[in-house]
């Protein structure tokens, strides 16, 4: 991969700017505006509240600091995938009483390595207080263009891509996902990659809208779809989806589809 002449002889600017991100605090990238749900409201009422704030999880509200979260990920795993109606489930049957907290003076590698040790969103925490909640999203943003960044994606993305035909009906979909563990399907057309369906768009653009699950995926799925090279390096690849507000980026290896890599993907390289 040829190397552009301000990739070789970085300027003063550019240098100092890394060293920069490189000691960000948490406190410099957290969300503050945390969100919260009641344990006895239904998960129909937390994907409505998700989806009207674009967020993948809610804090479950307790009387000094949270009893715990509820995602995206739990609503699909837990509702949808298991054939349950999101208005006939309450919050507390799905809700994970397990925080993964942070000091707000955490630099973000200390953050990027608790997030894929601890495995979970990371809620900040200060005087035993949640003051801000730390997504992989937000990770991505700040990560510096340093020796631990410049690693290719081949090494790190999922060769494995779980693949669904365009008339597939969300439910079908949901299951698979559901069932596999895994946020995102490829829609293919004719055999080749056509666009994307994720948890997000299942949250956002299916039960926050009450749309029929009966529905073909191609319908919500995002498309066309933003890709990359498995010779780019991560921080290339952050980046992207960074600025294209994505969080899962099919990889391209000579024009064909060999794999899949998302923003979790990516901090764990990062915090190696």
């Amino acid at each position: 991969m040829k190397t552009t002449l301000k990739e070789e002889f970085p300027s003063v600017i550019d240098v100092a700017y890394s060293e920069y991100k490189r000691h960000k605090h948490v406190s410099e990238i957290m969300s503050k505006e945390l969100k919260y749900i009641e344990q006895e409201k239904t998960m129909l009422e937390a994907a409505r509240l998700m989806g009207e704030h674009h967020i993948g999880s809610l804090l479950v509200r307790g009387q000094e600091r949270p009893l715990g979260i509820v995602t995206e990920r739990d609503l699909l795993t837990r509702v949808i995938a298991a054939d349950k109606k999101p208005s006939e489930v309450r919050v507390f049957d799905v809700y994970s009483p397990r925080l993964v907290t942070i000091r707000p003076q955490a630099t973000i590698r200390e953050a990027a390595r608790t997030m894929i040790k601890q495995k979970g969103k990371l809620v900040v925490t200060e005087d035993r207080k949640a003051v801000g909640i730390v997504t992989a999203s937000d990770l991505i943003k700040s990560l510096p263009e340093a020796p631990e960044t410049t690693v290719l994606v081949k090494y790190f993305m999922t060769r494995k891509v779980r693949t669904v035909d365009p008339d597939e009906k969300i439910l079908d979909a949901a299951k698979i996902m559901g069932k596999e563990r895994i946020g995102s399907l490829i829609v293919t057309k004719e055999g080749k990659p056509w666009g994307i369906f994720t948890e997000r768009d299942l949250l956002s653009k299916v039960i926050y809208k009450e749309v029929s699950l009966e529905e073909e995926v191609q319908k919500f799925a995002s498309s066309p779809l933003i890709t990359i090279e498995s010779d780019w390096s991560i921080h290339r690849a952050a980046m992207l989806m960074a600025s294209r507000h994505v969080r899962r980026l099919p990889v391209l290896e000579d024009g064909e589809l060999s794999g899949i890599i998302t923003a979790r993907d990516l901090v764990e390289a990062y915090s190696m």
